[in-house]
């Protein structure tokens, strides 16, 4: 802990308890999914993500007032914060900035993330009420990565409403993401009708082939899931990180948490066909918005993934009167079936000043690449 004026900084390691933003909406914040992180070893030391989290608070307390511990300690603002050891599972990708640090003998790692695991969603990030405590929050960050003498910070997927915060010492990154917005539809046949005649035709298409090939499906909330289905889901996610060699980050007692502390908030689509779970996509909704997180199936079948990951949600956001579905990271082919180019920011502060300038080049390009990007993107909208 250290003093600013009027507030106090505590880092609270391996807990969340003082970062408990359960009214937000943005389910990544909700101190349920962050303790089922933790408590699953999924964020932890050993993974890569040790758990920092950072609350400043009001110092108008009695010296020997603990305000880590007190539950009426009052919180200016709160920021998930991890010290991070490598920069997997963040998906704003820095391998090149570890990789010239490591030419010139230095080290990138430790870093501090402000972010949420394996979750590419944008989200709040500095949670103030305005950018003057949101500056109190970096100018902590700061100080404290340059008293550990750590290499950066960086904070990834956050709204642009937060972006006044930042003082031009942060570098810039932006990327693209694919996000359905519903514009008015009552049902799916007014979502396909908003759509070119070729694209309608040709999601009618898909949807009828997995339908012809008898997949049934259900949708589930957390509450809703018994064990075997839970296995199931687990069992493909996993398979899916295996198909591209990787070791899957998250465990079997993860799903089982959220299963369990997130009932509303969890949503679980499973494909069956001849009396057996095919496939599977793992969704959780928080305010006016759906976000698609895992996928996987044992079998491969025409238009199977398209159905799961997104027919499904389109559906299941029409139904529950959801107005937003974001479906992940990545993913071109998206835009024919209703995800239009959204742009995401993330901003990074580098500690080594000699560094800077060739980053901020790098990163200046980089944003021309992007904007160049989002401008051949628009011209493959499907809507009408």
């Amino acid at each position: 802990m250290f003093r600013g004026d009027h507030v106090q900084w505590i880092f609270c390691p391996y807990r969340v308890n003082t970062l408990n933003p359960t009214a937000l909406s943005y389910p990544f914040l909700r101190h349920e999914f962050l303790q089922a992180l933790e408590d699953s070893g999924s964020a932890c030391d050993t993974s890569g993500w040790y758990p920092v989290h950072l609350s400043l608070q009001n110092s108008n307390q009695s010296e020997e007032h603990d305000p880590a511990t007190s539950s009426d300690a009052k919180n200016a603002a709160l920021m998930p914060l991890y010290v991070k050891t490598h920069s997997m599972g963040e998906y704003v990708f820095d391998h090149a900035w570890a990789n010239a640090y490591a030419r010139y003998g230095l080290d990138y790692y430790p870093k501090w993330l402000i972010g949420i695991p394996y979750t590419p969603v944008t989200g709040p990030r500095l949670l103030a009420a305005d950018d003057d405590l949101r500056r109190r929050l970096l100018d902590g960050m700061i100080a404290e990565a340059t008293r550990n003498q750590w290499s950066s910070v960086h904070v990834n997927f956050l709204p642009e409403r937060e972006s006044g915060a930042f003082s031009p010492e942060w570098l810039a990154r932006g990327d693209v993401q694919f996000h359905w917005r519903n514009r008015g539809w009552k049902d799916f046949p007014e979502f396909l009708g908003s759509l070119q005649p070729k694209k309608r035709k040709n999601i009618r298409q898909e949807r009828a082939k997995v339908r012809d090939a008898g997949y049934r499906f259900r949708q589930l909330h957390g509450d809703e899931l018994g064990e075997s289905e839970l296995q199931a889901m687990y069992a493909f996610y996993a398979r899916t990180f295996d198909a591209y060699g990787n070791a899957a980050a998250l465990t079997l007692d993860f799903f089982r948490h959220l299963a369990d502390t997130m009932p509303k908030q969890l949503l679980v689509v499973l494909a069956e066909r001849e009396d057996s779970i095919r496939a599977g996509a793992l969704f959780l909704r928080g305010g006016d918005t759906l976000y698609g997180r895992y996928w996987g199936s044992d079998e491969q079948s025409p238009g199977l993934h398209f159905e799961t990951c997104y027919y499904q949600g389109i559906d299941y956001c029409l139904r529950e009167g959801l107005t937003s579905f974001e479906p992940g990271a990545q993913g071109e082919h998206k835009i024919a079936r209703g995800f239009l180019p959204t742009p995401t920011h993330s901003r990074h502060w580098i500690a080594d000043a000699r560094f800077h300038p060739a980053l901020q080049t790098w990163c200046a390009a980089e944003q021309v690449a992007q904007a160049e990007y989002a401008l051949h993107l628009q011209q493959a909208v499907p809507y009408a």
